[in-house]
């Protein structure tokens, strides 16, 4: 190894101490053997790395958060993975109402130290996602309808070149790369360092809801759920998911930002379907119903190795959709977390123009996501052919993917994943990495 350009940070080569630990992710599916890992500490280490990674051709991932959803992203045998979980600062200009965060704050991290401020972070499902992958992909969740996207409230960040430079974008400078990467997701353009983030006001108190119904009446739940929630208040955000026959239930989280008494209200429509078996519905200070939609998610103690694949629906689904939706929660394997999820769309985002940021898909009425689970490696590839076979049945009746939950099956995925927004993004490709350093089995080829 030619050591002109030396790393720096904390290195953990193949066979040093501490390389298993580094080597696990979330998803352990995904877990691969680099040659060194390299904890950034300040945006010189991430530099130094990229120069470094460059003189001895060695191909670079860069790691967040350790939720990388599918194979080969944030982490690649024989590379080097350029880990910025270390860089945790957070800054908060009240005066501004603006947030500077460095890109290895988890969520959850950034969602608590606001919410004490009395601000809002935006946050999807879990609070151990790194900012930097949920960001630059789009950064969707429960607040999304009032919030907008995550990236929708990216206002400037700092990244790192394909030649170790340190690159600066804001609406003045380098416009495109912003543009780029709000949706156009991690990856492709460079390693990013810092985001900084326009806030909104935290209200005192919201009201949370966590609704459970029997499995069986999963099909009329569905069709209530994709008929009301994306036109009820763009206060209140719905997740809803369907687990597995075999000892699943239908569950349905979310909040509403408001009064207890309006919550009830606006949830009517949906608790008079079928038999819910468990109503929790409470007002609590924002801070706790922030604490209520994220529960604890640990990284590695994580057993189950998963296949998601995703899409928009931009009408409810017809009845032939819930014959591949069955099969699919039949054939599942019991006692994992597989299963379908879906989210309402709308509100903020549907107030963006599809081609104003690289997030595309803006029309929809909701997001629905599905994966398989498993825990013997023997079980793998029956999973991800279930997922993949399930995209194929359900394809009439979804637009687009979301990058964030990635799946490889999907050919020509640029179109998929980023719809009109693709030439332009590999334009912007070409202009910030144009021999195409930064690069996965599904990133964003330089035009």
């Amino acid at each position: 190894m030619k050591l002109k350009t030396l790393l720096t940070g904390r290195i953990i080569f193949k066979g040093d101490p501490g390389y298993e630990a580094a080597r696990k992710n979330w998803d352990p599916h995904t877990d691969r053997f680099p040659k060194v890992f390299v904890f950034a500490r300040r945006t010189k280490d991430v530099s130094n790395a990229i120069q470094w990674a460059r003189k001895n051709n060695v191909p670079i991932r860069p790691r967040s958060g350790r939720h990388s959803l599918e194979t080969n992203l944030s982490q690649v045998n024989g590379g080097i993975v350029i880990d910025v979980s270390e860089m945790k600062k957070i800054k908060l200009n009240k005066k501004h109402s603006t947030a500077v965060v460095e890109t290895g704050n988890r969520v959850g991290r950034i969602v608590d130290t606001l919410a004490r401020q009395g601000y809002i972070a935006p946050f999807g499902d879990s609070p151990t996602v790194g900012i930097g992958g949920i960001t630059l992909g789009g950064g969707i969740g429960p607040l999304q309808r009032t919030t907008g996207l995550i990236s929708d409230n990216l206002i400037e960040l700092e990244m790192v070149d394909a030649k170790g430079r340190v690159i600066l974008a804001n609406k003045k400078r380098n416009s495109d790369l912003l543009w780029a990467s709000r949706g156009g997701g991690g990856g492709n353009f460079g390693v990013y360092t810092k985001y900084k983030f326009k806030v909104l006001r935290a209200p005192a108190k919201a009201t949370v809801f966590s609704i459970t119904w029997p499995w069986d009446q999963f099909e009329k739940i569905v069709k209530k759920w994709q008929l009301w929630a994306p036109n009820a208040s763009s206060k209140l955000g719905s997740e809803l998911s369907i687990g597995p026959k075999k000892g699943g239930n239908v569950s349905m989280l979310g909040l509403y930002l408001g009064s207890k008494t309006e919550a009830l209200r606006h949830l009517k429509p949906i608790l008079s379907v079928g038999t819910p078996t468990k109503k929790d519905i409470r007002l609590l200070p924002y801070i706790e119903a922030t604490k209520f939609l994220l529960a604890p998610d640990p990284v590695l103690t994580q057993k189950f190795s998963n296949q998601f694949s995703s899409g928009f629906g931009r009408r409810p689904f017809p009845n032939k959709s819930f014959k591949a939706m069955r099969e699919f929660l039949e054939n599942v394997e019991q006692g994992t977390p597989a299963g379908f999820f879906f989210l309402n769309w709308g509100g903020a985002i549907s107030r963006i123009a599809p081609k104003a940021t690289a997030f595309y898909w803006r029309k929809a009425q909701f997001y629905v996501e599905w994966n398989s689970s498993w825990i013997k490696p023997s079980h793998a590839a029956k999973n991800i052919a279930l997922t993949r076979n399930t995209r194929k049945k359900l394809q009439p009746y979804i637009v687009g993917s979301y990058i964030n939950v990635p799946d490889q099956g999907i050919k020509s995925s640029g179109p998929v994943y980023y719809g009109k927004n693709y030439p332009r993004l590999r334009k912007i490709k070409a202009k910030y990495d144009p021999t195409n350093v930064f690069n996965n089995p599904q990133s964003i080829p330089p035009a």
